[in-house]
């Protein structure tokens, strides 16, 4: 009888349980939306919007009759845009600049904020707060404004610098064929080790303390311990700072953009996105700055992906 009465008077727990455990995950569901509404109405209007806009006309033209006084038409011209970039030797040779600009910056910028990193975390310096915001401040100024003081410093005739070394003797072309792209990225460099070292440093205060310690105790040295101990430990953050370099670099376009107005070693194609502006703006072109962007923007995604899907690699060997 009390068998009876218990399965009639009184449901299984898990029967019970479940309406409790449908209704939080559909309020998670819920929140998980509202919190990523934000996010995708900006990815959709700054992001997916323009770039669909490009490709919608990088497959158009303006074909323009007779002398090109009259009104043109907007015709179909499918990829001979694309096939005219890819065919373009200044375009391809952009890309061979912004090739040698990366071997040169992406690993003096990761390898020096690390450095700064490793060595404000060490507590060798002092006035760590006051060495942040010194190592920070350039950052802070916009970029074109940076830009400009550092062509005054470059420009024969008017830098202090160049004076100085001619003092000594000594001449210097900061804008000459050899040296203009190591004095951008002397622009670059200047901008972006300070935010980068934030990361990492931002990355080794969140070590374990214990680890720490522990390497100290089997005799670890403070250099062994930094590069044996703390690097390994934050490199996520050092493969998201180099992406983050990369991806950086491939956008270059205000340096030497200011650049071109002061030596002819940097002409208007200079960069990928340099030959954007001149194919959109100069030439009226806007199908083939549209398709130039549309490449630009697929080799990104392809370095963006090859980076992760190496270091995926090695944290899963490791």
């Amino acid at each position: 009888m009390s068998t009876v009465m218990s399965s009639k008077g009184t449901a299984p727990p898990s029967a019970a349980a479940d309406p409790p455990r449908r209704t939080g995950r559909r309020q998670q569901r819920i929140a998980a939306a509202v919190l990523l509404t934000p996010f995708t109405a900006l990815l959709v209007a700054v992001f997916l919007i323009p770039v669909g806009y490009a490709v919608y006309l990088s497959f158009f033209s303006e074909d323009h009759e007779g002398l090109g006084f009259g009104g043109g038409r907007t015709v179909f011209t499918g990829l001979r845009s694309y096939l005219s970039v890819l065919e373009d030797p200044s375009f391809l040779s952009g890309f061979g600049t912004i090739a040698l600009y990366c071997l040169i910056f992406v690993p003096l910028v990761v390898i020096s904020a690390l450095a700064l990193g490793l060595l404000l975390d060490s507590g060798l310096v002092r006035l760590r707060r006051t060495a942040q915001m010194l190592l920070y401040l350039p950052h802070a100024v916009p970029g074109i404004i940076a830009a400009v003081i550092w062509l005054y410093l470059y420009t024969p005739g008017l830098s202090p610098v160049i004076k100085l070394f001619a003092r000594a003797d000594i001449t210097v072309d900061f804008l000459g064929l050899h040296t203009v792209l190591p004095s951008i990225v002397n622009i670059a460099l200047w901008s972006g080790l300070g935010y980068n070292m934030v990361i990492f440093y931002a990355a080794l205060q969140a070590l374990p303390r214990e680890v720490i310690e522990a390497a100290t105790i089997d005799g670890a040295g403070g250099i062994r311990t930094a590069l044996q101990v703390k690097v390994p430990i934050i490199r996520g953050s050092v493969v998201m700072v180099c992406m983050f370099s990369l991806i950086g670099a491939l956008q270059l376009f205000t340096e030497p953009m200011l650049m071109n107005q002061a030596t002819p070693m940097v002409n208007s194609r200079f960069t990928p996105n340099m030959y954007i502006y001149d194919a959109a703006f100069r030439r009226n072109n806007y199908g083939l700055a549209s398709a130039a962007s549309v490449i630009l923007l697929i080799v990104t995604c392809v370095l963006s992906y090859a980076v992760t899907r190496w270091s995926g690699r090695r944290e899963r060997r490791a």
